[in-house]
């Protein structure tokens, strides 16, 4: 497909700013308060003082409850009245989705708020003038995989080291990380630092201008968007420009292990940020030796790069000998599995350092975190077989999930349960998908979810198998909706198989059926 401008993605919206603060009562409808980032922004706008309501046509989501809990006013439809009657307009801003305005720029709610002459801008935007109204230090963690998980780890670093941040996530925080009863996106913090998950699509990380900002690899993605990964990481690049460090110099944390980020580092001779390099060596490579090419590689205006490099332990153990975290090389433990994650971690371990948390800090902290909802999330394991649930959704994270699957679960069955997001995706990567998922034991793909999709003939469920199958090694079916894949699911998986359920859209409701059905299998 053709890629779009980022403003047409977002037609409607008031161009991306540098954030301002809210007014104290200011009314704010939020338009998708049902998604991660919609969650989000409408509890912190509350926060920070506004006076806040959403609506959703998809309903209650796992992202709600918080909203509920906060007292905001939801409704499960869009209206234009929501934004204005007879009398005039009801609300002083609207947030809305860019999956809203990238199929529909003419929506009734924002064709009500132009008529009434009330502004429209990005969920990102109402969530980094919120932090703006708070007064916190924005800190940024970017990259094409990885950001949800980097995020969170981050937040967890930073609040195990006393230092109480804000933060919004594109993933559920557990209830103690997210300092409530139950998970959310949102954790609302006392300390100096307001830690968010700073997406590419579109321009959505435009309004965030980072006093410190972490950037985990650059890929390919969002073909609806982006031609090819140079543009992918054109769009970083100027992002990373953007960083403000409030009158000192800003840090940039950056992946230097990941080719993509050095296509990044590269475009950014003459900046005049401060660069910390990290990275992950291989097996049998000297993480002092790495480190000390890196420093003498790259330089910026501010001076030569700091360096943070870590080693893996035999087969995966789970620790990491980190050089560079002080004075001397140190020893942490990482729970998540797969390499992909100790790059998150030691991403993590940077940001944080840069934020002020110490090393004995950062380093009891690392082996602590459990990570966030829907990554690589254990389900439930009945009668023999696990289910697992994760978010990928993109060839590169698919292929890192398989390998961490593997390193924790050997010489076990493993069925790849796979609903797409977005048909253009899918479409343009299909030949990848397909060269990726024969690597499972067995493969299984429920129908696309369309998300921002403005055309959903272009390929099918049925295709992906379909070109899994044709490959030759690994069997691939197409059984229908979510639910209709759990059901088919349950009558042919064995004890000792893995399931592992992935996807951006609905896919959760596989994983969660399955371990019904099963458990019901059981006792039947």
């Amino acid at each position: 497909m053709t890629p779009r401008a980022a403003a047409e993605i977002g037609a409607g919206l008031e161009p991306a700013r540098a954030p301002r603060a809210l007014r104290l009562g200011e009314r704010v409808h939020v338009v998708g308060a049902g998604g991660a980032a919609g969650a989000a922004a409408a509890l912190h706008a509350h926060a920070a003082g506004a006076s806040v309501s959403g609506c959703d046509a998809g309903g209650p989501s796992p992202y709600t409850p918080p909203l509920v809990d906060a007292g905001i006013p939801l409704a499960w439809r869009h209206d234009p009245a929501h934004v204005r009657d007879a009398r005039g307009p009801l609300v002083d801003r609207l947030a809305v989705t860019k999956a809203l305005t990238a199929v529909a720029p003419d929506h009734p709610e924002l064709t009500a708020a132009r008529a009434a002459r009330v502004p429209a801008t990005s969920l990102q935007q109402l969530i980094a003038d919120a932090a703006a109204t708070r007064g916190q230090r924005l800190v940024g963690l970017a990259g094409t995989h990885g950001k949800s998980t980097t995020t969170g780890w981050v937040v967890h670093l930073l609040a195990e080291a006393g230092l109480d941040p804000s933060a919004f996530v594109g993933a559920l925080l557990p209830a103690r990380l997210a300092g409530g009863s139950r998970p959310s996106t949102v954790r609302l913090g006392r300390g100096a630092h307001f830690v968010v998950e700073a997406d590419e699509y579109a321009g959505n990380f435009d309004p965030y201008r980072p006093a410190i900002a972490g950037l985990t690899n650059v890929d390919w993605d969002h073909p609806d968007v982006f031609a090819d990964r140079a543009e992918v990481a054109a769009a970083f690049t100027a992002w990373i420009r953007q960083l403000d460090g409030g009158g000192e110099r800003p840090v940039l944390v950056a992946n230097a292990g990941d080719a993509g980020v050095r296509e990044v580092l590269d475009a950014l001779a003459g900046w005049p940020g401060r660069l910390v390099l990290v990275g992950v060596v291989g097996d049998g490579e000297d993480p002092v030796a790495w480190a000390a090419t890196l420093r003498d590689a790259r330089a910026t205006a501010a001076g030569p790069a700091a360096t943070l490099v870590a080693r893996r332990g035999p087969a995966g153990e789970g620790s990491l000998e980190i050089v560079g975290l002080g004075e001397r090389a140190r020893s942490a433990r990482v729970a998540l599995p797969g390499r992909h994650n100790a790059e998150n971690a030691i991403v993590a371990a940077g940001v944080a350092l840069a934020a002020g948390a110490t090393p004995d800090a950062i380093v009891a902290a690392l082996g602590t975190y459990a990570g966030v909802e829907r990554r690589l999330e254990l389900k439930g394991e009945v009668g023999g077989v696990v289910v697992l649930d994760d978010y990928g959704h993109h060839p590169t994270a698919i292929a890192a999930t398989f390998a961490a699957v593997r390193e924790r679960y050997p010489g076990r069955r493993l069925w790849a349960v796979y609903e797409p997001l977005t048909y253009h995706r899918t479409a343009a990567l299909l030949g990848t998908f397909a060269a990726v998922l024969e690597d499972a034991d067995r493969v299984v793909v429920a129908r696309i979810h369309a998300g921002r999709d403005p055309d959903t003939t272009i390929v099918s469920a049925e295709a992906l198998a379909a070109a899994v199958a044709e490959r030759g090694r690994t069997p691939a079916w197409a059984p229908g909706t979510v639910e209709e894949t759990a059901d088919w699911l349950v009558d042919r998986v064995e004890p000792g198989d893995v399931v592992l359920v992935m996807g951006g859209g609905r896919s959760y409701v596989i994983a969660e059926r399955l371990v019904r059905l099963l458990a019901g299998r059981g006792a039947g």
